[in-house]
């Protein structure tokens, strides 16, 4: 059980993210009561789904390192399999999304063996040679170049960018291998991005006119982002020092970079919804939409995230 390895802080930490969702289902059960006539569905699916996926995180990351990791693995094959069934796709290229599936257990595998070497570069090189050359194999030239690009850049956001949070868990301290400190760091990259999505959009609910990409996210606005971006700098420094080695100067750097990062993830993905003519990547979150929808911003924090903490603080790792 990793539970009995987890720091004191960690422990109430998780505790408060359940704590905060209590208050959050009262608050919205209140709301109802006060207010029948109103419709509250979507926003009691929406409380029941944040219930769900909250705890399928926790237990996997109480339960052990390699637990969590698989956890994870699975989450990039459900956001993969969205992909895929959104993009227009041609018949030969299913074949090649057999072999795009199958490095999701690999770069995982790397995660399992601490293995920096490979995991940095396995997708961005080898699966970026490997799926043309499948494709060349099966002989269909017509809309080669689009269907590469399209493959790889899905295999690159939803397998490679959400791969680097798992690798947060098997981090050790350079100067003492054997502390792992990768929990509290992907506990908190999860839940600042998290908030950041839900404190963006509560600033430009309230106070939010003018928006900032009309044509690719109207709900989008200065206040909104600003006001998300400012409050998830100001959680990031109470809780990066507390779960995490970063001081509140270390603190400061990561609220802006999954401020910014999950701006950024967000706008990029409903760019890619709006011009496949979709609202939602899938139906299987309900009030949320799809795994794709709930991880945009994680695409793009994971990674820079990851290798900030990784710079600053020169990580020990197998093969690094």
């Amino acid at each position: 059980m990793q539970w009995e390895s987890l720091s004191i802080q960690m422990r109430w930490a998780m505790a408060g993210i359940v704590g905060l969702l209590v208050l959050s289902t009262l608050i919205v059960w209140i709301i109802g009561k006060a207010f029948p006539q109103r419709n509250y569905t979507e926003l009691q699916q929406r409380m029941k789904t944040w219930w769900t996926v909250a705890a399928v995180f926790l237990i996997a990351l109480t339960l052990s390192r390699t637990v969590s990791i698989i956890f994870l693995a699975f989450v990039s094959f459900l956001a993969l399999k969205e992909y895929f069934s959104l993009i227009p796709a041609r018949r030969a290229d299913r074949q090649v999304m057999f072999w795009a599936y199958l490095s999701i257990p690999v770069q995982y595998f790397w995660i399992e063996q601490e293995w920096y070497g490979m995991f940095i570069v396995f997708i961005p090189v080898y699966m970026f040679l490997l799926l043309p050359l499948r494709m060349v194999v099966i002989g269909n030239t017509d809309g080669f170049l689009r269907a590469a690009g399209v493959m790889h850049w899905g295999l690159m956001a939803t397998v490679y960018s959400i791969s680097h949070a798992a690798f947060l868990l098997v981090l050790r301290l350079k100067d003492d291998p054997e502390i792992f400190v990768g929990p509290g760091l992907m506990l908190t990259l999860v839940f600042l991005t998290q908030f950041n999505d839900i404190a963006q959009y509560l600033w430009g609910k309230t106070l939010g006119k003018r928006r900032i990409v009309p044509k690719v996210s109207p709900g989008k606005t200065w206040v909104g982002f600003i006001g998300g971006v400012a409050t998830t700098i100001a959680l990031a420094v109470v809780l990066a020092p507390w779960l995490t080695p970063m001081n509140r100067m270390h603190a400061v750097g990561a609220g802006v970079i999954i401020g910014l990062g999950g701006f950024i993830g967000d706008i990029t993905i409903s760019a890619i919804k709006r011009d496949l003519h979709v609202k939602d990547s899938s139906g299987l979150l309900p009030g949320h939409g799809g795994i794709l929808d709930r991880i945009d911003s994680l695409t793009y924090t994971a990674p820079l995230y990851f290798h900030y903490v990784y710079w600053l603080f020169g990580w020990h790792t197998h093969g690094a």
